[in-house]
């Protein structure tokens, strides 16, 4: 049974309470999300008052918008190539649809999922190019297209990429790569996805243009594509989908109003969960199970007539998908009857040669929901190459976590929640065992016993629509800002029936003490058993429209049993603020400060932007603040044995140094002057000075050895005594470089996991509250 977490009682400034007004609740749920600040809120709160990031912070942005020009006024067919899913084919059309407005010549290419898979293949390629395509535009992909990129370069070719997926450890050679990942931790267009990207280059173009202000006729795209590929809600991100969610109550494209009318969507009152579930979902089907190419003519279309006849093939493949989604998770579940021992791993791998690969990426997010640990499906047909798609729960990454098993792969890629894979077949049931292994050191089996935070009681009988409008204020709800979860006490279940095609869900009447009856919707709940006798219920709230009218719609969590005399929820012995997805932690800081006792753990260039602590100047305080990743779990546990605080307030930007070139160049930097004293220095200062573990250190300065630049002539303890090297390369320089990147993937991989799991993920034990 799943614990639940009350959250400590938190002050909420007056300042803030009087900027946000409305209910109470809405500034405590502020609070709890790291946000005090009254500016800070209401930019938080109102997109308007949101000071978006110049899309010129993004790196090669400049060399981007010049090289497009330049094209532009010579006269060269521009070729955009996309990804097949919603994000790509809304990063496509908005990319197509700005270069046409700007007088290009353009044409474009999304990839056919059964017959190229995901990324830009030298064979499509050489036909895209063969059409005249002078410059190569990508979008949602590219940013480890090496072999492509080569290849164009060498038929006189130029590739500008934009793309928001993990960087590789050496970056293709492109006149420029725009991806949000090679920005610091923290920077607001940090989490863009894709469609973010595309985006912020339009704003550019345009600027450049003269026509400044014209991108924001692709606001709808945007949040389509935001909310579909489940980005994170912060920055640049949630204001874009803030604007673009409010630009789909008022929809331009038809293709879209058909769909909404199709799908029974009231625009008018369109949320991000009607994207997530109504109307991604018909366009993902197109790119899971045909040709995702339409998308664009779909989405840009002036036809009616046409726009109906796409709405019409959308609406017949989502139902097809529908189907075939069913019949692989009905097809998982009696596996898992026959192989129960399959669910003693920590991450539930299954193949089956039938399983459409277009399909078993959705399957693998329900049995995620279900038995929350990460789920690899592989589609195996006999004689071919397993493909399988990955679903991760938070605290996992599972980009990293098969990345582990490279070894036994054809080829990998993703991000930290999502992923994609192909291997041998029969090398399934090894991968099955060695990624269990690494799942189970990612997140300990305590991670599966993780408490429910919740945020607030209040019992369904005090909920009204207006109080659950004033939590839609906080929205869009999804990762890094989840919807609030409520509790209210002392139920009885009168009723329960399944809905749904398949009867997955369940509508349950629920009766309280005073005999008030209030119905709640479980979904997927179907499989799961009914409570009985008296209960108390976690619950989300939801602001719907049924039949037109609105109304309160509450949503099943969890529950729990009555037992007298038990205490209502454990108390937290250590407060836990999540400020990762602030949007100006400093300013929260700043703040903070002058609450009490507070020291602030921050290392290398970060430790004098905030006047911190490394971890060779930790002493006791109240509230320990992690302002720097932290290099690892073990870093991190010695630091809260120093500190010894009462609340952590977890930030967690990232140093940027888990690169081989910026630790070398970094680490080569310190050490200058110590050669040029009298070459005495202490690991652990060089460690924090690096943001790193001291055996990164020590692997850092044996390939520096082996390089030739260093002597190392004295250890004792932490204390080194270094002089000059000879210059002269050695032949374990190749090993040091092996062992040295192994650590610092391993590093990498760590502030991943920081990045995005739960507090209670990060801090095994400890009970934690706030997001």
């Amino acid at each position: 049974m799943t614990s639940w977490q009350a959250l400590p009682s938190i002050t909420v400034p007056d300042a803030l309470c009087n900027a946000v007004g409305g209910h109470p609740l809405v500034a405590e749920l502020l609070v709890q999300r790291g946000i005090r600040s009254p500016d800070t809120a209401l930019a938080f709160l109102d997109p308007d008052r949101y000071a978006a990031a110049s899309p010129h912070e993004l790196p090669d942005m400049d060399r981007g918008v010049e090289r497009l020009q330049r094209a532009m006024r010579n006269g060269q067919r521009i070729g955009v190539w996309g990804d097949f899913d919603v994000d790509g084919q809304t990063s496509t059309t908005l990319l197509v649809s700005t270069l046409q407005s700007l007088g290009a010549d353009v044409t474009f290419h999304i990839p056919v999922r059964d017959l190229e898979g995901h990324g830009v293949t030298v064979p499509a390629l050489q036909r895209f190019l063969d059409q005249g395509v002078e410059l190569v535009l990508t979008c949602d992909t590219g940013v480890a297209a090496h072999e492509a990129v080569a290849y164009a370069a060498a038929r006189g070719v130029d590739f500008v990429i934009t793309d928001h997926h993990d960087l590789p450890a050496m970056l293709p050679d492109a006149v420029a790569i725009i991806n949000p990942k090679r920005l610091v931790g923290g920077h607001a267009l940090a989490n863009l996805p894709g469609v973010g990207v595309a985006y912020k280059l339009a704003e550019a173009l345009f600027t450049a243009f003269g026509r400044a202000g014209e991108e924001t006729q692709h606001l709808d795209l945007a949040a389509l594509g935001i909310i579909a590929d489940v980005a994170l809600l912060s920055g640049d991100t949630r204001a874009l989908a803030q604007r673009g969610i409010a630009a789909l109550r008022q929809p331009q494209r038809l293709g879209l109003q058909v769909m909404m009318e199709l799908a029974g969507v009231n625009p008018t009152w369109l949320t991000e969960e009607h994207i997530g579930f109504e109307l991604a979902p018909r366009l993902n089907a197109l790119g899971r199970l045909d040709d995702a190419n339409p998308a664009v003519e779909f989405l840009t279309t002036d036809d009616l007539g046409r726009a109906r006849i796409l709405a019409t093939q959308l609406e017949g493949l989502n139902e097809r998908r529908k189907l075939l989604t069913d019949q692989v998770f009905r097809g998982v579940l009696a596996q898992l009857e026959r192989e129960p021992a399959l669910l003693e791993y920590a991450a539930l791998v299954l193949a089956h040669p039938q399983w459409p690969a277009g399909i078993i990426g959705i399957v693998a997010s329900r049995l995620v929901e279900r038995y929350r640990r990460p789920v690899v499906l592989f589609s195996a047909p006999p004689g071919e190459v397993a493909r399988g798609s990955a679903r991760s729960v938070d605290g996992c990454d599972i980009s990293a976590a098969i990345a582990a098993q490279a070894d036994l792969l054809f080829s990998y890629g993703g991000h930290p929640m999502a992923a994609g894979l192909s291997l041998p077949a029969e090398r399934i049931p090894e991968f099955r065992r060695r990624l269990s292994r690494t799942v189970d050191e990612m997140l300990g089996r305590a991670a599966e016993a993780e408490p429910l935070a919740v945020d607030a009681e209040l019992p369904l009988e005090d909920m009204s629509l207006a109080l659950a409008l004033e939590i839609e204020r906080l929205a869009p709800f999804g990762a890094g800002n989840p919807a609030p979860v409520l509790v209210s006490r002392n139920h009885s279940l009168s009723s329960s029936r399944t809905v749904g095609r398949y009867s997955d869900h369940r509508i349950l009447d629920l009766e309280d003490e005073a005999g008030n009856v209030q119905r709640v919707f479980w979904w997927q709940g179907a499989g799961w058993p009914l409570p009985q006798g008296r209960f108390d219920l976690a619950y989300r709230v939801r602001a719907s429209t049924y039949r037109g009218q609105r109304a309160v719609q509450f949503e099943w969590v969890d529950a729990q049993p009555v037992v007298e005399g038990a205490a209502e929820l454990s108390a937290p012995t250590l407060q836990v603020l999540d400020w990762r997805a602030a949007a100006d932690p400093q300013a929260s800081l700043s703040e903070l400060r002058h609450t009490g006792d507070v020291i602030v753990w921050a290392e290398a260039s970060q430790r004098r932007q905030v006047s911190g602590a490394d971890r060779t100047q930790l002493e006791s305080a109240m509230t320990l603040v992690v302002w720097t990743a932290p290099a690892s779990r073990t870093d991190l546990l010695t630091a809260l044995e120093r500190v010894q605080p009462r609340q952590v307030v977890l930030v967690g930007v990232d140093p940027q140094l888990d690169g081989m070139e910026a630790f070398l160049a970094r680490l080569a930097g310190l050490i200058k002057p110590v050669l040029a004293s009298d070459g005495a220095v202490s690991l652990g200062f060089l460690a924090a000075a690096m943001a790193q573990r001291e055996v990164t250190v020590r692997a850092g300065l044996r390939w520096l050895t082996e390089r030739g630049h260093l002597r190392i002539l004295e250890e004792s303890g932490d204390r080194l005594q270094l002089a000059r090297g000879d210059g002269v390369t050695s032949g374990g320089l190749a090993a040091a470089a092996a062992d040295l990147q192994a650590l610092l993937n391993e590093t990498a991989a760590y502030r991943r996991f920081f990045a995005r799991a739960e507090p209670a993920s990060i801090l095994p034990g400890v009970k934690a509250h706030g997001r």
